[in-house]
């Protein structure tokens, strides 16, 4: 469904994971994501897991949301579990004709389909508990030394922003034609895929107009506010590091730690 779609969301909320630098959480985002794949054995899977779940209760966002985060991909979970069960190392539990079905493979598929919810977690939990306006100032801070090779960050992290902002905007305008559709005996939900294909056209074509409105509208309002751009600009909130922001990096750096030295001592899954 387009409503679970949660790409852009912003939970509000006054958790330490909310009162966190966007900075901070940006790296330590992308440094937790490492450490899951670097996980190569159930041991270090369950301490990552730990961790995931310790930091999504400080944050304080719905578990309800969160399952909407991971429901569009139950699909892709389920057949990435699906081609790791056939993995023909191991002892052998099922075979017939010319499928086997070992431990490893079960496993495998377990420890794979763990890792992707434990990303899509961590992923969701940084948009979650971060406004996109302090997303992309944080991205733009972290990039700021590209400005020396001529990089034009500042655009970057604005056309960052615009994409964040609209994605809630234009799925709602989304469902608004869908239903409008559905009023006038549209039938979007049954036949084959090529009928469904083309019952898709009186969506897509309402559905540009208005995305052109919007963006024509925005460009005209950023002009009439004397928009220039990245230079001389202040901003409302300033970015501060914090003694919460240097423990969850010392916490970060000890759980990646921890997660080497298990692979080396307990051996590998994967």
């Amino acid at each position: 469904m387009i409503s679970d779609i949660t790409i852009g969301q912003y939970y509000s909320g006054t958790s330490v994971i909310h009162r966190m630098d966007a900075r901070m959480k940006f790296v330590l985002t992308m440094a937790l994501i490492v450490i899951l794949f670097v996980c190569r054995n159930f041991y270090s899977l369950a301490l990552g897991l730990i961790f995931v779940v310790a930091t999504l209760l400080l944050s304080k966002v719905p578990m309800k949301m969160m399952w909407r985060s991971i429901k569009p991909l139950v699909i892709l979970m389920l057949f990435t579990a699906v081609i790791n069960v056939f993995y023909n190392r191991g002892e052998t539990l099922v075979s017939f004709w010319k499928i086997t079905i070992t431990t490893t493979g079960v496993y495998t598929a377990i420890f794979t389909t763990v890792r992707i919810i434990l990303l899509v977690v961590v992923s969701s939990l940084l948009t979650y508990t971060t406004t996109p306006t302090m997303l992309t100032d944080a991205l733009e801070r972290l990039l700021s030394p590209l400005k020396v090779i001529k990089v034009p960050v500042h655009t970057l992290a604005m056309i960052m922003t615009l994409a964040l902002r609209f994605i809630p905007v234009l799925i709602e305008e989304i469902e608004r034609i869908m239903n409008a559709q559905k009023a006038r005996g549209a039938d979007l939900e049954t036949g084959g895929l090529i009928k469904r294909a083309k019952a898709l056209i009186p969506i897509l074509i309402p559905l540009f107009i208005s995305s052109f409105r919007r963006a024509y509208e925005l460009a005209f309002a950023m002009e009439c506010r004397c928009y220039t751009g990245g230079e001389g600009r202040t901003r409302m909130k300033q970015m501060k590091l914090a003694v919460r922001d240097f423990v969850a990096l010392g916490v970060t750096v000890a759980l990646l730690a921890a997660v080497i030295v298990l692979n080396h001592y307990l051996g590998h899954l994967i």
